[in-house]
């Protein structure tokens, strides 16, 4: 079992955490989506976590002649002026479920990464620690992934 760290304050984030082997498919069902907020199932069920192994999130550069984007399901809605771009962000985040990281704060709520329902993951990091510390990145909006992106410098694991 693994937990997660701030590393700014050493906080406790995450309960105990199983790891799967790989980042799950994401149902493209309608009927999968939650009636309420019209949101897709999280990637990662609750109670595990997965690494993923691509750049995902801010900061983007051009895409040149092979997109690294993630494809279907899994692709961040992109503002018209970023669509030719691709993720330059970190690798290895771990994804979490966000209702285990419930003490966080979500943060820069409106602008243009904002979709109709919620971040659109495009802006950086946008959860807050409770010590202030930006240490994640939700993606959340109806028409997208719904994930949790662990920092991977701003966060730490513990297996115990």
């Amino acid at each position: 079992m693994t937990v997660f760290y701030c590393s700014k304050c050493s906080k406790r984030l995450t309960p105990d955490l199983q790891r799967l082997p790989a980042v799950p498919e994401v149902s493209e069902h309608d009927k999968d989506r939650d009636k309420k907020t019209l949101l897709a199932p999280s990637t990662v069920p609750q109670g595990y976590y997965a690494i993923d192994p691509e750049p995902w999130g801010a900061p983007f550069e051009p895409a040149g002649s092979e997109p690294r984007r993630p494809l279907g399901n899994r692709a961040l809605l992109m503002r018209a002026d970023l669509c030719d771009l691709v993720s330059a962000g970190p690798r290895d985040s771990a994804i979490v479920h966000p209702d285990d990281m419930s003490d966080l704060t979500l943060v820069n709520t409106d602008g243009q990464h904002w979709g109709c329902c919620g971040p659109l993951g495009t802006g950086g990091r946008n959860m807050a620690c409770t010590c202030g510390a930006l240490i994640a990145t939700l993606a959340a909006d109806c028409m997208g992934p719904h994930e949790l992106h662990l920092d991977p410098i701003r966060v730490y694991a513990w297996e115990g």
